[in-house]
């Protein structure tokens, strides 16, 4: 195996020394680029290739002017991005990206320059965001209370339907009613004319029945 070598540290000891080539090591990372920039601080982030096993990054900071190189590396993670605090207003730096895999680190991404802002810059941006979040909270303000007034519309024309179907029902009610009581006023009338016939009749038998006697 031409990754493979043998060789002896000392007459009755032998160590292997395993090395692994170019192809077995991750692809570079790409899609390289910076997002949250400030005055002191911004945060790199980049992709990896599918298909490789990555267990870390490492990143070279350095100012285009040379005076000052710094290494952040980290393993056991698959974070794809990483803060850059401690930065200088208003200067140029040039960052590049290393995948570490199982088989040791990938070739450096290409680099990418940026340049911090000033504070001043960064007021602006926090206060413009302010404004923006400020122009959609009153935005979404405005559509709660139209979605409420319409609410409140529909619930009073529900109430005010359900009002004229009780008034139509009772007044139903009240007209079914009205023909059954002058029914039962008529028959109760006759009934009592022909209870005071009945009595009429039975008096007149009685005192029939004495006059005979």
């Amino acid at each position: 195996d031409d990754s493979k070598s043998e060789f002896s540290w000392a007459p009755d000891t032998k160590c292997k020394l395993v090395s692994f080539s170019p192809k077995d090591r991750p692809p570079a990372p790409v899609n390289v680029s910076i997002m949250h920039l400030r005055a002191d601080s911004a945060t790199v982030s980049w992709d990896v290739p599918e298909g490789d096993t990555i267990i870390g990054f490492s990143i070279s900071q350095q100012r285009q002017d040379g005076h000052m190189q710094r290494f952040i590396r980290e393993v056991n993670t698959t974070s794809r991005s990483c803060v850059l605090w401690d930065l200088e207003e208003e200067t140029d730096y040039i960052i590049q990206v290393q995948s570490i895999g199982l088989y040791g680190e990938s070739q450096a991404s290409i680099k990418v320059p940026f340049r911090t802002l000033k504070k001043t810059d960064r007021f602006l941006s926090n206060s413009s965001n302010q404004g923006r979040l400020q122009h959609l909270q009153t935005g979404e303000m405005i559509i709660i209370v139209v979605v409420l007034v319409m609410w409140a519309a529909v619930i009073a024309l529900f109430c005010r339907q359900y009002d004229i179907i009780k008034d139509n029902d009772s007044s139903n009610n009240k007209e079914k009613a009205k023909p059954s009581s002058e029914h039962s006023t008529p028959e109760h009338h006759s009934g009592g004319l022909l209870r005071s016939k009945v009595r009429a009749a039975g008096q007149f038998s009685e005192t029939g029945s004495h006059s005979v006697k």
